[in-house]
């Protein structure tokens, strides 16, 4: 609507210029020169108004992008004016000054909240241009590398000379390791670096992970599970025991003299002492099964690999489940892409695992109508070897994934519970890994990487 006045504005000036020329051409032709004077100076004052009216919208369309370029969102226009079109204009600009200020305010608030993330999270963070200046550092990387505050690489030679050669040398999309040592602490820290562009300088975006903290809450996780477990299985076994001492050693009452009363047990009492004896005895059997069982947990040999055709030793594991299954519904399958693919392994040991992985597979789907084992060998997308054990069964409960690579943890009766945690050493001392995927009622899949 501004703008629309405006241009009727113009148009109105304008033609009354035209009409007055034409006045002044006509007095001048009748020799009225009086007249002709009076409208040349007509035309004069009018082209000096229309200047003005056209200067003065520019003047503050121009404060007010200078306004915005300044971030000054204080200025405001008279809205109170006789000129419609002004008043329109004037209006229309304090609007969009109004919009450019809440937008402005919530992207403030937005940086502020991004800002507070960066803040509380374990991760160190640094942005550095290509003149070495660090222009942001969250307070994490800060107090990683007990340093602050850190305005450019050069700074990093103060803390560590290996430091500052990693990240002097840090390139786009780079991913190293750094092992840093000082009177404080021992940190293995990974780098990360993305690149960025911001106001057409480029930057280079580098995080900065701390894996000696995440590696010691692992392993303090990993131990408070190990000892619930071993806690659960030793009073388990301990508990029947104290029971029964407790009951026999009432039956042996002391006199005054301290000497035990042997004649006045009865037939039952002997009895009851000879089975609790035995009981007993076999409990501590069981509980020196129990220690055993983790003595060859701990002393895993180291694996004897040589080059082994997968397929074959696949064929071998498949014929042994068949002669041990009893499930008269199993569909057994395998899978190896290419044929010829062979493993650098020690062939008894990841013999081991597929056999303990198909016998748990086979065990979950017990009763199962249709029961499904496909075992799958070959390369992945990350060019890794690996080998997938799947069955369609009831699924491993999301509470319990977490625990199933504990030693001695079991859900199965009479499971020793080191069959998965063995299978995990074992594919350790490969340099691999083993990865369990499962959903109820749809299934499980281990997979080994090499």
């Amino acid at each position: 609507m501004a703008s629309r006045n405006f241009y009727f504005q113009m148009i109105f000036r304008v033609v009354l210029i035209c009409v007055t020329a034409l006045l002044m051409a006509f007095s001048f032709t009748r020799e009225w020169y009086s007249f002709g004077v009076i409208f040349l100076l007509l035309i004069g004052f009018q082209t000096s108004f229309l200047i003005r009216y056209v200067n003065k919208t520019n003047r503050q369309i121009a404060y007010f992008f200078d306004a915005i370029k300044n971030e000054d969102f204080t200025l405001r226009f008279p809205e109170k004016v006789q000129i419609k079109s002004f008043k329109e204009l004037n209006q229309s600009l304090n609007r969009i000054n109004q919009l450019i200020l809440d937008v402005q305010i919530e992207l403030q608030t937005r940086e502020r909240y991004y800002q507070e993330i960066l803040k509380q999270i374990d991760i160190g963070i640094m942005t550095i241009d290509e003149k070495g200046h660090i222009l942001y550092t969250n307070p994490f990387l800060e107090q990683l590398l007990h340093f602050s505050p850190l305005l450019h690489v050069k700074q990093l030679l103060q803390i560590d000379q290996n430091l500052f050669d990693l990240v002097d040398k840090l390139k786009p999309f780079d991913q190293k390791y750094l092992q840093m040592v000082n009177e404080r602490e021992q940190n293995q820290l990974l780098f990360k670096t993305v690149p960025i562009i911001k106001e057409d300088k480029k930057l280079l975006l580098v995080t900065v992970q701390d894996l000696q903290k995440e590696l010691d809450e692992k392993e303090t996780d990993s131990w408070v599970r190990l000892i619930r477990v071993l806690t659960h299985e030793i009073m388990n076994t301990i508990t029947p025991i104290t029971s029964i001492s407790e009951s026999l050693s009432n039956y042996y009452n002391e006199d005054e003299n301290g000497a035990l009363k042997w004649g006045d047990l009865s037939e039952d009492q002997i009895k009851n002492t000879v089975k609790g004896l035995n009981v007993i005895r076999i409990q501590g059997e069981g509980l020196m099964d129990f220690v055993k069982s983790y003595r060859s947990f701990l002393d895993v040999p180291a694996p004897d690999k040589s080059i082994v055709a997968i397929k074959p030793l696949l064929d071998r594991v498949k014929v042994l489940m068949r002669m041990e299954n009893i499930e008269p519904n199993l569909q057994f399958n395998l899978l190896v892409t290419p044929e010829d693919l062979a493993f650098y392994i020690d062939e008894k040991q990841i013999a081991q695992i597929l056999i303990n992985l198909s016998k748990n597979a086979i065990q979950s789907m017990a009763g199962q109508k249709e029961a499904i084992l496909n075992i799958k060998a070959g390369i992945n997308d990350e060019d890794k070897k690996y080998i997938e054990v799947k069955d369609n069964g009831p699924g491993i409960p999301a509470d319990q994934l977490d625990e199933i690579f504990v030693p001695f943890f079991t859900t199965k009766r009479g499971g020793t519970g080191i069959g998965l945690s063995l299978s995990k050493q074992i594919m350790h001392l490969h340099g691999g890994s083993i990865r369990v995927h499962s959903e109820i009622d749809k299934g499980t899949r281990f997979v080994l990487i090499f």
